[in-house]
């Protein structure tokens, strides 16, 4: 017994249930994964490589607590009275950005500032009857998983939580389960950041097996080039956008201020603002996002029975979007009467840019002189504020719904 106190990481592995002890040893392994995966690129890099880390630390890293409790210093989020907080936020060197930044959403809104900095809505406003259909159709994941996870036994909170992976928005999907499902929210989440990089490799494969070649192919013609949107006409849409959706649903506020004050500060010109976010605020808050999911994913978590049916859902979620994002796509091409690629329906999966480059790609292996990219940055785009939407909506009315 003394020896398992000496070595304690592999003490508690002795002690613990079986289950708990397994889970630990193989999310260690998937913890040394990510990180290869993100170094090789095959995953996102920003997010897998602290996210590695954390989970292969974490789940090495615990130790004997007081009252035989097992536990570890790197933080403990079942902590909710004054007294032990404090205690903790003095030992537990990431617990302070738990508290202060992770748990109350800050990360997420720094992160959609960062996404507001990086983004053009210039796409949108060139085209909004394009954009905004096939971004509602895209949205079909975040629609339909909702029933299905209600028909799973989830409750409503969770039940919508589950629902926001179809987005394919990570901050989102954070946002709204610390609103609607804190008990779920770092199973969901994490296994929302894990989707998210594993199904830009799906992607591909569902666009070649909907979509033939020769529409993957097609040019769009233009009859006449449009102008330019203008630094001012964007600054305008933005500030009228942001008070109006704010007007509409409070409830998601933080994020489409976050969002649209990203987009501001990238019109105005404000160099000093858009280097601080987007490469001090955004890669930081992206840093301890991974790290931070990372390092709360311990075996105990993730073993919970509630992990499955989740699993399941974000699965159904992205497919279902992905889908929904490809028939907007095909309704375009028949309403412009094939002036059209179908293609650009995947980028409305709003996890910017990623699925706009995915689009792209797949097209260019097809024809190299295709460009869809502005449509399909546009559609992109028009999906991060729709999923934003449709957050705000579930945040609202599902506390209603127990009323």
């Amino acid at each position: 017994m003394d020896l398992l106190y000496l070595f304690q990481g592999i003490g508690t592995l002795c002690v613990q249930e079986p289950k708990i002890a397994i889970g630990r040893i193989v999310l260690m392994l998937i913890g040394m994964v990510l990180v290869f995966l993100g170094a090789k690129k095959i995953l996102e890099p920003l997010v897998m490589i602290p996210m590695g880390f954390g989970m292969a630390a974490v789940n090495a890293g615990m130790l004997f607590l007081t009252a035989g409790k097992i536990g570890n210093l790197v933080i403990d989020p079942l902590v909710t009275e004054t007294t032990a907080l404090v205690s903790i936020l003095q030992i537990d060197f990431l617990q302070p950005i738990y508290t202060f930044a992770f748990s109350n959403n800050l990360i997420a809104c720094i992160v959609f500032m960062g996404i507001g900095v990086l983004c053009d809505v210039g796409y949108v406003m060139k085209y909004p009857f394009t954009c905004m259909l096939i971004a509602l159709f895209a949205e079909l994941g975040t629609i339909a998983t909702y029933p299905i996870a209600i028909a799973m036994g989830l409750t409503p909170g969770q039940a919508a939580a589950a629902a926001i992976v179809g987005g394919a928005d990570g901050p989102m999907v954070l946002f709204s389960s610390m609103m609607l499902a804190p008990e779920i929210f770092v199973p969901i989440t994490v296994i929302a950041y894990l989707y998210l990089s594993l199904c830009y490799g799906g992607y591909p494969y569902i666009i070649r097996l909907l979509i033939p070649k020769e529409h993957r192919g097609i040019k769009i013609k233009t009859s006449a080039k449009k102008n330019d949107v203008t630094s001012q006409e964007k600054l305008i849409f933005s500030v009228i956008a942001c008070t109006v959706l704010c007007l509409l649903l409070p409830a998601a506020a933080p994020l489409l201020l976050s969002f649209f004050l990203g987009v501001a500060i990238k019109e105005s010109g404000v160099t000093s603002y858009m280097n601080m976010i987007e490469t001090t605020f955004l890669y930081a808050a992206t840093f301890f996002l991974g790290l931070m999911l990372g390092v709360l994913c311990d075996a105990a978590t993730i073993l919970n029975p509630t992990i499955l049916p989740l699993l399941i859902l974000g699965v159904i979620a992205l497919g279902l979007s992905a889908v929904g994002g490809i028939i907007g796509g095909y309704l375009i091409y028949f309403v412009n009467r094939k002036n059209f690629n179908p293609t650009i329906g995947i980028a409305g999966v709003s996890c910017v840019p990623s699925t706009a480059k995915i689009a792209q790609h797949e097209v260019s292996a097809v024809k190299k002189s295709t460009i869809i990219l502005q449509y399909a940055m546009g559609a992109n785009i028009c999906g991060v504020m729709t999923s934003a939407i449709l957050t705000g909506i579930y945040v609202t009315v599902i506390p209603m719904l127990g009323k």
